[in-house]
């Protein structure tokens, strides 16, 4: 058996630069992380996205709404041609609230770059009045 995951301090390296991407409204920034046939998914749109052109029209919907949310990796576990991605979110609300969540993503690269995201963690904290 061949195993071609990533390990723990390259899931490390590679989140070190990506995850500050989320950060800053910098779609083009983000989605450069991207393979051009890269399948994306979360909890709002769970039958995902694919490609970098849909891909970019999400990333700048959805970091226009939330430039100023913080991203950081707490644990990698390797996977198949990448790795699980342990985080924590720290998402300003436009009431004003920071609503502090955590959540798990798979990550898998090819070449350097994500072909697969698949991000899941409890949304309601988010969609509470």
């Amino acid at each position: 058996m061949n195993f071609e995951g990533s390990s723990v301090e390259e899931a490390r390296q590679f989140a070190a630069v990506w995850l500050p991407a989320w950060t800053g409204n910098r779609p083009e920034l983000l989605v450069s992380f991207y393979a051009d046939d890269a399948v994306y998914s979360d909890p709002a749109i769970p039958a995902g996205v694919q490609g970098r052109g849909d891909l970019l029209r999400y990333f700048r919907k959805l970091l226009a709404r939330n430039p100023d949310w913080v991203w950081v990796q707490r644990r990698a576990v390797p996977l198949s041609d990448g790795f699980l991605n342990h985080w924590h979110a720290s998402i300003p609300t436009p009431s004003g609230v920071v609503v502090e969540t955590d959540g798990v993503c798979s990550v898998q690269l090819r070449d350097g770059k994500i072909y697969a995201n698949h991000v899941f963690f409890d949304r309601s904290s988010l969609l509470a009045p």
